[in-house]
């Protein structure tokens, strides 16, 4: 897959995440393939994707409308300039993990004549924000054969709560995967699913070692492998696409489907001693193990960080915290509707630039927050609380301090600056979209890590994949 050489006359290499709440598209240069990539457009649009989950699943449920997810992609691509798209040469995509999507194989999409690609034959995306697999559910499933634990949100578990809950569901698809490897499959019409081993390991039940589903324990249990999509390396190329698709030729290569925290962590990690603190939805601190780095042979539920595979072989440290802007976004909507129920409106998109002005007002704060709203998934149970309260501490400005300190301080608590140190990490590079906008959530970033800390270029998960499709894929991603 190497990309052509000159001065941008190559044509261009599409990046596309499919996150949780937006979706992203960013061209890159395809004639710069060493050096800072450059981005020569980029769009972004909210999905606004959640749907009231099925009743089976209850409160717990956690499920999106996929054909909104895919609208979402058509109109960043549509926001993208038309004669860039016509020069794309390839495709690299990236999103959200853990979660699944059902489809019907080669039947997963039809397309218009202007080339907009309509899902059919697909049911809700299940994300990995679900909560439906309780921890007693969790302790009935076989132990995996692999050094990942297995928790509510990931793909297997939920497959394995539809078929004790609704096994008539699961009858009526023949594919599943992440919602970014049914994006593939609906492009290359692939009539199989394929899934990259960023997703599988994230999905549960795959053993990283030998590249394979634990499918014998599996079949024993009942669960339907048949569901079970094939897996290729991260890099890889999935196929091409069937249709010309907002102007993008048919016959562009696709690569397989990849995870959006190993694709955030290649886009920004420039050095081998760089660790990357990514705050978006939730929040990821990951750093790169040496080559040869192995994983124990099975999972300690109760560790907080675990090792995901990156690229060429090797892993990524991660504390991988449920809890990042998705907290602060909580605390935005309960000012918000605090407000009203006082008689005063006041729209949320106010709201959160306010909070943020007075938490800056707010050098310090004696006040504590555990921001543990979604528990974690070392520990499910454990909930948020408050410490330290006193009459001069409750003001906006003390709890929004509060609030940002406590999102960073606790994936501190799951993996310390002092670990970082020891794997020889020399600075920690700050990335993703709460980070951005948060001078509170920086500061206060600054303040806990005993490194330097720069922030990542304006490309993130859909920079990365396009990134390692433009260097030509796993063997160059170092």
């Amino acid at each position: 897959m190497a990309a052509d050489g000159g001065d941008g006359q190559g044509g261009f290499v599409l990046g596309i995440d499919l996150g949780t709440s937006s979706v992203k598209a960013v061209l890159l240069d395809a004639g710069r393939r060493r050096g800072p990539p450059v981005a020569t457009a980029s769009a972004s649009r909210a999905t606004r994707a959640d749907v009231t989950p099925s009743p089976e699943a209850g409160l717990q449920g956690r499920e999106q409308d996929v054909g909104r997810i895919v609208q979402a992609v058509g109109e960043c691509l549509e926001a993208l300039p038309a004669w860039q798209r016509r020069q794309v040469l390839r495709v690299g995509v990236s999103g959200q993990m853990h979660g699944v999507v059902f489809w019907q194989g080669g039947q997963a999409a039809t397309w218009t004549e202007k080339g907009v690609l309509e899902p059919q034959n697909v049911s809700r995306l299940i994300t990995w924000q679900d909560g439906r697999c309780s921890p007693d559910f969790l302790a009935s499933l076989p132990p995996p054969e692999s050094h990942l634990s297995l928790a509510t949100g990931f793909g297997s578990a939920s497959i394995f709560w539809l078929l004790r809950h609704s096994p008539e569901f699961l009858e009526s698809y023949s594919a599943a995967g992440t919602v970014q490897d049914y994006l593939v499959a609906a492009l290359c019409g692939l009539r199989r699913p394929l899934m990259s081993e960023h997703n599988a390991a994230s999905w549960g039940y795959f053993n990283t070692e030998s590249r394979s589903w634990n499918s014998r324990l599996l079949e024993e249990a009942g669960f339907p492998t048949r569901l079970l999509p094939d897996v290729a390396e991260a890099g890889a190329l999935a196929g091409r696409t069937t249709h010309v698709w907002f102007g993008i030729p048919a016959g562009t290569e696709v690569g397989v489907a990849l995870g959006d925290l190993q694709c955030s962590v290649f886009s920004c990690a420039t050095r081998k001693t760089d660790a990357v603190l990514n705050i978006s939805t939730s929040v990821q601190l990951a750093a790169p193990m040496p080559r040869g780095f192995k994983p124990a042979a099975s999972p300690d539920p109760a560790a907080p960080v675990a090792h995901f595979p990156y690229f060429g072989g090797t892993y990524l440290a991660v504390a991988a915290s449920l809890n990042g802007g998705n907290v602060l976004a909580t605390f935005v909507a309960t000012l918000a509707h605090w407000m009203a129920e006082l008689g005063s409106e006041v729209p949320e998109s106010l709201v959160y630039p306010r909070m943020i002005r007075a938490a800056l007002a707010q050098a310090d704060t004696q006040l504590s927050i555990r921001p543990t709203l979604l528990g974690e998934r070392h520990l499910p149970g454990e909930l948020a609380s408050v410490s330290g309260i006193g009459p001069g501490r409750l003001s906006l400005g003390h709890v929004t301090r509060a609030l940002c300190r406590g999102v960073v301080d606790n994936v501190l608590r799951m993996l310390p600056g002092r670990r970082l140190a020891e794997w020889g990490v020399e600075r920690l590079v700050g990335s993703g979209s709460a980070l951005a906008r948060n001078e509170v959530l920086r500061q206060e970033v600054e303040r806990a890590f005993p490194l330097p800390v720069c922030y990542g270029r304006d490309v993130d998960a859909a920079g990365g994949a396009a990134l390692l499709m433009l260097r030509g894929g796993p063997g160059d991603a170092e």
